[in-house]
């Protein structure tokens, strides 16, 4: 993990709230759906001004820390924000301080095994401390580059 400097971004998506306790049972979890939904083919075909085909997905509105309640929004990055299709939100990621992680290899796994490393340096204590503000993954034809703020 190296900090970086992270730009500032706007990302058009669909969102939920849930927690990572939530998301370890198949009942409760939200993120399999929101996932399906955002790469159908031509999800946000109709979105104006987007910066490029990544998909984005930025982790804001956190609780506490890692075991609270957060948002996850996954959506395409814009240039400015257009008048939002149904259904669909804004969010502005600000530029901030990061630990930058390349995820490679088979996905999800490859990312849930990267998060659990980020818990891990959390909870050890490990330095940089994470801020909690808004963490951003960039989901790419090469992987995942997973910025987590601090």
């Amino acid at each position: 993990m190296n900090v970086t400097e992270r730009a500032e971004l706007v990302v058009v998506g669909f969102a939920v709230r849930t927690t990572n306790a939530d998301e370890l049972d198949p009942a409760r979890a939200k993120l399999p759906a929101l996932w399906q939904r955002a790469g159908a083919p031509g999800a946000f075909a109709h979105v104006p001004g987007r910066v490029d085909e990544n998909l984005y997905a930025v982790l804001t509105d956190y609780e506490s820390d890692h075991h609270g309640a957060f948002t996850q929004i996954v959506g395409t990055g814009v240039r400015t924000v257009p008048r939002l299709p149904e259904g669909m939100v804004a969010v502005r990621v600000p530029a901030a301080h990061a630990l930058r992680l390349e995820v490679r290899g088979p996905m999800p796994q490859a990312l849930v095994e990267s998060w659990q490393a980020v818990w891990k340096h959390t909870e050890s204590g490990g330095a940089p401390a994470r801020a909690f503000t808004t963490d951003l993954e960039v989901h790419h034809p090469d992987g995942v580059d997973l910025y987590v703020a601090v």
